[in-house]
């Protein structure tokens, strides 16, 4: 499960005087089981008192995100499977997965090598090949 706060950085995600709190977690590819009270109930093992400050609740399960984006398939974020093809042939295999046949053009997205749950690498790798293509 991953939580952020990102209105303690950021004033305008939330109103003023108030704050927004983000939740994610992983669950079997096309599930139907709502994890909103689960994942309440895990932040609130680490940070009693947060049920009675809650002022509205916002979930999506995977089929709602299948249908708000048709690339997530069954809910998958994270691209696919985390096979070997899918490690370092998505989205497809070239010398720089990154690069797009528009010379400014990158992606940096689960879709691309290291994949999803490496928070932060496929735009770090993805800068590096439009830095080397200047």
């Amino acid at each position: 499960m991953l939580v952020a706060q990102q209105s303690l950085f950021d004033p305008t995600r939330a109103p003023r005087g108030k704050h927004t709190l983000w939740a994610y977690c992983h669950v079997p590819n096309a599930s139907t089981v709502d994890m909103t009270e689960r994942i309440l109930g895990q932040v609130e093992r680490f940070a009693p008192g947060l049920r009675g400050r809650v002022l509205a609740v916002h979930a999506r399960g995977p089929a709602a995100l299948e249908a708000e984006n048709p690339n997530l398939v069954g809910g998958d974020v994270g691209g696919g499977a985390q096979d070997f093809d899918q490690m370092f042939g998505r989205p497809a295999w070239r010398l720089v997965p990154y690069a797009t046949p528009a010379p400014d053009i990158y992606i940096c997205s689960a879709a691309t090598p290291p994949g999803g749950g490496v928070h932060g690498m496929c735009g770090h790798q993805a800068a590096r090949a439009a830095l080397r293509r200047l």
